[in-house]
């Protein structure tokens, strides 16, 4: 299957890449936190990002604004893990990211993705009901929301892997098997965002979602700056 990532191929083979690693991860790391494709593109989506939670802070949102900080926190502590998995596999991160991007973070993560992150849970939960006991089809909305928003997520990651901007190398992660895809891929951030934006006080909500962001950064200076491990 042709991927997109393959055009990069030229370019790496000048490089140095390990052959325990798979082509993918080569590619990933041979534009690990390059700054040499960066692209006028990135502006106007990161004042997008902007855009949008200036808007809720406007309406005074505050419940879909912590749920999608919540969930953009999910995000960078599961790529973290991800990369920690290369790190001691030593083979192939669960998911990687190899295709053209104007910043590759870390492998699986790059630039774009995160930006999408960043607002992704905003989008989720304001489509909640504010009846939290309501039930779709005799199923409480959250629960019914959560899986219902992971599978759509995960048809739109599939079509991404099939195209070969994300690749699976796993049996157990793969579009033929995507169970894990979306019990742990997407249905934890919908949990786990929706909890914050249910919670009875705000207080509640920006400790946990501070907390959230203190082990990411903590994660950060440890694996990625000082063991250089991500």
């Amino acid at each position: 299957m042709h991927s997109i990532f393959m055009g990069s191929m030229a370019r790496v083979a000048a490089l140095h890449t390990d052959p325990s690693y798979t082509h993918a991860t080569n590619v990933a790391i041979a534009h690990l936190r390059s700054l040499d494709n960066f692209s006028w593109y990135l502006v106007p989506i990161y004042l997008l990002v902007f855009y949008i939670y200036f808007t809720e802070i406007e309406k005074k949102n505050w419940n879909v604004l912590m749920a999608g900080l919540a969930f953009w926190g999910l995000e960078w502590f599961l790529e973290i893990l991800n990369a920690l998995f290369l790190y001691v596999h030593g083979h192939s991160a669960i998911w990687t990211a190899p295709a053209d991007s104007a910043l590759i973070i870390t492998v699986g993560l790059n630039i774009e993705i995160t930006m999408m992150f960043a607002f992704m849970g905003i989008v989720f939960a304001k489509v909640l009901p504010k009846n939290k006991k309501m039930k779709i089809m005799g199923i409480p909305n959250r629960i019914f929301l959560a899986f219902l928003n992971a599978i759509l997520c995960v048809i739109t990651e599939i079509g991404l892997n099939r195209w070969g901007a994300l690749v699976w190398e796993y049996w157990w992660w793969n579009w033929y098997n995507p169970i894990l895809i979306i019990i742990i891929g997407y249905s934890l951030y919908m949990f786990f965002s929706f909890w914050v934006y249910d919670m009875p006080s705000m207080k509640k909500k920006v400790t946990v979602v501070a907390t959230m962001y203190a082990i990411d950064i903590v994660c950060l200076i440890v694996f990625m700056g000082i063991l250089g491990w991500i």
